[in-house]
């Protein structure tokens, strides 16, 4: 279940895993390395309710509590996880088969899912998006507007252990920073291509 345009290759794709702390503007990244190299975007799978505006297979894949379930049986997601209350998820059949066809797909995901999704595509890149320093993030997320200085902190904290984790699982071999959305894009396209970036 992927979506987008690509840019047809010959030989093997390739799933190329993104992940970093909130902040880190992961977002803003993953858009503009879409934008670049014509790689598709994985949807991920949910069981809650769209919200307005929202269409099945755009942002994510609307189904069942039932259906999610049978896939976790079935062992049809490459990594999953519940999140107040809801399934959150990555079909495995439309990865696979894109990167068979010779696509490129970019999968943006938390570091517990990228762990997940190491353990059944190892030869996949992971790419863990980091902050210039913890002050930048700490100015990044406050910057919002929306959050409360406990908020912050909490949310810095929980960058610190997500950071350690993704360090010490030995998934990710890939260290990109995010000074500037341009370089880290750059760094992230010759990750995922090192022939045609360099040309």
């Amino acid at each position: 279940m992927v979506s987008g345009e690509t840019v047809e290759r010959p030989g093997p794709g390739k799933l190329v895993v993104i992940s970093g702390p909130s902040g880190v503007g992961k977002s803003t990244v993953v858009q503009e390395v879409l934008r670049r190299t014509g790689a598709r975007y994985s949807v991920s799978a949910t069981t809650r309710a769209p919200r307005p505006g929202e269409v099945d297979g755009r942002g994510y894949h609307f189904m069942s509590r039932q259906r999610f379930e049978e896939m976790i049986r079935r062992d049809e997601l490459l990594e999953w996880a519940e999140v107040y209350g809801q399934w959150y998820g990555t079909p495995a059949e439309g990865v696979r088969r894109a990167v068979a066809e010779g696509r490129t797909v970019i999968l943006e995901i938390d570091v517990q899912g990228g762990i997940q999704v190491h353990r059944k595509m190892p030869q996949a890149e992971f790419v863990l998006l980091l902050p210039p320093d913890e002050d930048e993030l700490r100015r990044r997320l406050a910057g919002r507007g929306t959050e409360t200085p406990q908020a912050v902190r909490r949310r810095l904290d929980r960058a610190r252990a997500e950071i350690q984790t993704a360090r010490n699982s030995g998934a990710y071999s890939h260290y990109v920073v995010n000074r500037d959305v341009d370089t880290a894009v750059s760094e992230i396209v010759e990750i995922m291509n090192p022939e045609q970036s360099a040309r």
